[in-house]
């Protein structure tokens, strides 16, 4: 599993937070493609985050593992999800 933790650092007082989490879930495909369950977890602080209750979920198929730059696979789960719009 590929877990995106988003954090702010505050430039005022330093301090660091946990506002966002993207987890991705491998559940198949080949070598060379990948087929991920994504999700968002809702909160914005890591003790709501820790819930791991589910904001959103999508499913993204056929991501080639090895030619493409993981930042690719979470750019296609976020519009998956129908972030963005």
């Amino acid at each position: 599993m590929i877990v995106v933790r988003f954090e702010l650092h505050s430039a005022v007082d330093g301090e660091i937070s946990e506002i966002a989490r993207l987890n991705i879930c491998n559940i198949g495909g080949t070598k060379h493609h990948g087929d991920y369950q994504v999700e968002t977890l809702r909160g914005r602080s890591t003790e709501q985050l820790n819930r791991q209750i589910v904001q959103r979920q999508a499913t993204v198929t056929g991501h080639p593992r090895l030619s493409k730059h993981v930042w690719h696979l979470v750019a296609k789960a976020l519009i998956a999800m129908g972030y963005g719009k």
